[in-house]
């Protein structure tokens, strides 16, 4: 007998609360009503501007009419049915996928592709395909096979939960303590404060810090450091922006010690600062880029730096997965990718972009307890003076309904989907002005 569970809007937290923790927001999404950038609350029937998107993964909003067209649909269900193993079992959708990605946001330079489903374990095969890479240079030069399994990374900081992805995450101390990690060379994040001009001597003294710290890693650890890793943003870190000198510096450093330089870009990729991937704004090519979120399938592209050994994409079974990214995400997701290409979501991207950072700026210059406002293309933020002030403005954008995150100590940074219009831009920065000048005076 066909039977499905029927649970009321009024229900929802209730039944989840009996088996798992819900924190998350008190309102339930109304999947059918909500559309573009506007989430509509099924219990309350209120509509919230969306600068959320799902941790910056629905690139598309709500009820894209081109996710809707019946070819599309037909696709879906029709992959739907059965999870097929992609890493063994070939189909025309995964095919297509792929081509999708080659043709539109695939990175010229990084011809090799590989697909898991998440963003931290996109990270985690990045880095397996670092340590196998490195070691087998270690042995070749007579160094032996037990060196080379450290990364270096930064401080502020998050590509992940998992195993390997643990040792590199160090922002908020509740998602990493009581885990085992590895001791790896952790050096300061010189992230700009801005006006950049303003503070450019003082970023500079911070990079000059890092880039020693960097090489006094690499002199005091020699032939173990595999890779440096970085996101071109610190988002969950406080939405911290680098100056094009530092990736230039790494990418130097990666090459004079051979070690791998990987671009985490699961959060600022797809389209988000207004080029596929933030790394194409700074002049700096990395040998690995991490993605996930706005692929709707985690993974990573990897260049041809790596076939200098025998390496992880050669040699059958040294990364891999049972489903290799979802197929259904992946239809999802060609879909996806077209609809950026054909609507030009890119440059919208960078036009909606650029309206809310002038925005936060005509914010920060009426309110003193806003200041650091930045952005590159949609990915926008600005500090409060302390994290209390900066929860209770939160507290209150939902209140005044609209859907922001916090980042960082004292961020809130937002996230608009890619073909937000002008139209929900201002009245996001209407609602969020509201909410600062209630929590102005606490």
């Amino acid at each position: 007998m066909f039977r499905r569970s029927a649970i009321p809007s009024a229900e929802v937290h209730a039944t989840l609360g009996k088996h798992i923790l819900v924190d998350g927001y008190p309102f339930v999404v109304d999947l059918e009503k909500s559309r573009g950038s506007l989430v509509h609350d099924a219990l309350t029937g209120n509509e919230l501007v969306d600068f959320y998107s799902f941790f910056a993964s629905n690139p598309l909003g709500f009820n894209h009419p081109g996710m809707l067209d019946e070819r599309t649909r037909e696709r879906l269900a029709r992959v739907s049915t059965v999870k097929v193993a992609n890493s063994d079992k070939y189909t025309t959708y995964y095919a297509e996928f792929v081509d999708t990605i080659e043709r539109t946001c695939g990175p010229k330079d990084l011809t090799k592709y590989f697909f898991v489903e998440g963003g931290a374990l996109a990270v985690e095969n990045a880095l397996k395909t670092a340590f196998d890479w490195k070691v087998r240079k270690n042995i070749a030069a007579g160094h032996g096979d037990q060196k080379g399994m450290q990364i270096l990374h930064l401080k502020h900081a998050f590509h992940g939960r998992s195993g390997y992805t643990l040792s590199l995450t160090n922002t908020d101390p509740n998602k990493t303590s009581y885990f085992p990690k590895f001791d790896w060379p952790r050096i300061a994040s010189p992230m700009v404060r801005w006006p950049l001009a303003t503070h450019l001597a003082e970023t500079e003294e911070r990079e000059r810090a890092t880039l020693a710290a960097a090489e006094a890693a690499f002199a005091e650890r020699p032939h173990e450091i595999a890779a440096i890793i970085i996101e071109p943003i610190q988002s969950e870190g406080g939405d911290n922006h680098f100056r094009p000198e530092l990736f230039a510096a790494l990418r130097r450093l990666a090459d004079e010690h051979e070690a791998l330089l990987i671009f985490d870009e699961v959060q600022t990729g797809v389209g988000a600062t207004g080029k596929w991937w933030a790394y194409e704004h700074y002049g700096v090519t990395p040998d690995i880029v991490c993605f996930a979120k706005k692929m709707q399938v985690g993974g990573i592209f990897v260049g041809d730096r790596i076939d200098d050994v025998e390496n992880v994409f050669v040699k059958p079974g040294r990364i891999n997965s049972t489903w290799g990214g979802g197929l259904v995400d992946m239809v999802r997701a060609t879909r996806i990718l077209e609809i950026i290409e054909d609507e030009n979501l890119l440059a919208n991207a960078k036009a909606r972009g650029d309206e809310l950072l002038q925005g936060l700026y005509k914010i920060q210059e009426r309110h003193p307890i806003v200041d650091n406002a930045r952005g590159l293309g949609l990915l926008c933020a600005f500090d409060l003076p302390d994290p209390q002030k900066r929860d209770a403005a939160i507290k209150r954008c939902f209140a005044d309904g609209m859907l922001v995150l916090s980042c960082g100590t004292r961020t809130i940074r937002f996230r608009p989907s890619l073909n937000v219009t002008s139209e929900i831009i201002a009245e996001g920065l209407t609602r969020l002005e509201k909410a600062i000048s209630e929590v102005e005076g606490l």
